[in-house]
């Protein structure tokens, strides 16, 4: 093979990873091969390549194919290294003087919100969290939000093959109640961590949108729930919500 077959090659199987990553619901080969405009034969072999590789999994149905492991930890290597995060940070930066309390920016990743950014403010109690920690979707604010504006059938199948595991006495860890959770951050446009993850550690997360008007972030603080409820804190949402349009339109979500 020459190397232009190669690159060629490279490009197609890279295309195929693009689309997949995009779509908002599994792909299937059939709507896999329509979109990308490659035989079938061709298709199928770059699936089974990227699915060995650990870049693309399938679904339990062994017919559609989402993002798998492996890409999505590249994904948050991207993004915690692009040249952007400069401009982000100070957003944070900013925000933090405002409202006093330390703030995130932070991504969905698989299973996981991943902490983009981190800003601490100055107070003597802080939780060891870093660019590049992890915590569960469905037990911190801005997880919550991720999976409220997931399109229904991508979070059943989340909430169905992840153990709830109750890291607090008030962890979410029924269907029901964080499908009840889930409406009500809809509504209000915002999602709260009660204790959730952390005893004591509270938390409030508002949407971070793309060009589409997709949720691919979250503006999030939290504190001592001995020095600030949550109910107080809500002064804060108009200051994050400014910054989270700000990440919004001066970083390049696409």
């Amino acid at each position: 093979m020459s190397e232009s077959d190669n690159t060629s090659a490279a490009l197609r199987a890279f295309h195929v990873v693009e689309e997949v990553s995009r779509a908002d619901t599994p792909l299937s080969l059939t709507e896999i091969v329509r979109i990308v405009n490659l035989p079938k034969p061709t298709v199928y072999r770059i699936l089974t390549t990227l699915e060995e590789s650990g870049l693309l999994i399938r679904e339990p149905d062994g017919k559609h194919y989402i993002p798998g492991e492996r890409l999505m930890r590249m994904c948050g290597d991207i993004l915690l290294r692009s040249p952007q995060r400069s401009a982000r940070h100070a957003i944070i930066e900013e925000l933090v003087e405002q409202i006093g309390e330390t703030c995130n920016l932070t991504i969905p990743n698989g299973n996981y919100v991943m902490y983009l950014d981190r800003v601490e403010a100055d107070w003597p109690l802080k939780v060891n969290l870093h660019a590049g920690s992890k915590v569960p979707l469905y037990a911190s604010a801005s997880g919550k939000l991720f999976l409220a504006n997931m399109i229904k059938r991508s979070r059943d199948r989340f909430l169905q093959n992840t153990p709830l595991i109750k890291h607090t006495k008030n962890t979410l860890s029924e269907y029901k109640l964080l499908e009840n959770e889930f409406k009500k951050i809809r509504e209000i446009g915002y999602a709260v961590d009660n204790e959730e993850y952390l005893l004591g550690i509270a938390c409030l997360a508002v949407p971070v949108t793309d060009d589409n008007n997709r949720v691919v972030g979250a503006v999030a603080t939290h504190f001592p729930t001995s020095r600030l409820n949550l109910t107080e804190a809500q002064q804060y949402l108009p200051a994050m919500r400014v910054a989270a349009e700000s990440i919004s339109t001066s970083v390049d979500w696409s």
